[in-house]
């Protein structure tokens, strides 16, 4: 597995797309400072930059690089659902771009507790765009084979391994109201 992160790690740092495993489905990846591969990635999901992107990372310090935490009423709660399958939507930072928040002014974020997610967040050293595996509004795609039957041409990287044992996709939830998005 060390091997693959690290090939994950390289496509990331030059500015590639990628596929992974998380908790419940596939992901497609890249480096969110990277606005040509965010936009790559937007291009082969088919989606739309004013939605937003889910972030994930290995530790609450990378968390912070985009969410405000400080003074967050709800930060225990935060804190206890990860790591973990729990996205929370947090008040970004004022220089977070809107190709990562979309038409909000908040950030979708997560510390994943699967073993792929929290390594490539290691290696890289930094947050990675984490936007489920397949085509804006069809199914997510759970296996490498399947991701590499409908992508492999437009993604730099697939790490072949299995998701999680998530029954359904995290849930996501608002930071200042509790309220569950999904």
């Amino acid at each position: 597995m060390d091997a693959s992160i690290r090939h994950a790690v390289d496509a990331l740092r030059s500015g590639g797309v990628i596929a992974y495993p998380t908790e419940y489905c596939f992901g497609f990846g890249c480096d969110p400072r990277d606005i040509k591969a965010l936009a790559r990635l937007l291009d082969i999901k088919q989606r739309k930059p004013e939605q937003g992107v889910i972030l994930i990372a290995a530790n609450l310090e990378q968390v912070s690089c985009y969410a405000e935490l400080e003074n967050l009423a709800r930060l225990s709660q935060i804190t206890d659902s990860w790591p973990g399958p729990n996205t929370w939507v947090i008040p970004a930072k004022p220089a977070v771009s809107n190709w990562l928040r979309g038409k909000h002014s908040s950030i979708a974020m997560r510390i994943s507790d699967h073993p792929v997610c929290l390594s490539l967040c290691r290696q890289f050293n930094h947050p990675i765009v984490s936007t489920s595996a397949n085509r804006h509004g069809q199914d997510a795609l759970l296996t490498a084979a399947d991701v590499s039957r409908e992508f492999a041409d437009q993604l730099d990287y697939i790490v072949d391994a299995p998701v999680g044992d998530a029954i359904q996709a995290s849930t996501i939830r608002d930071a200042i109201s509790g309220q569950q998005f999904r």
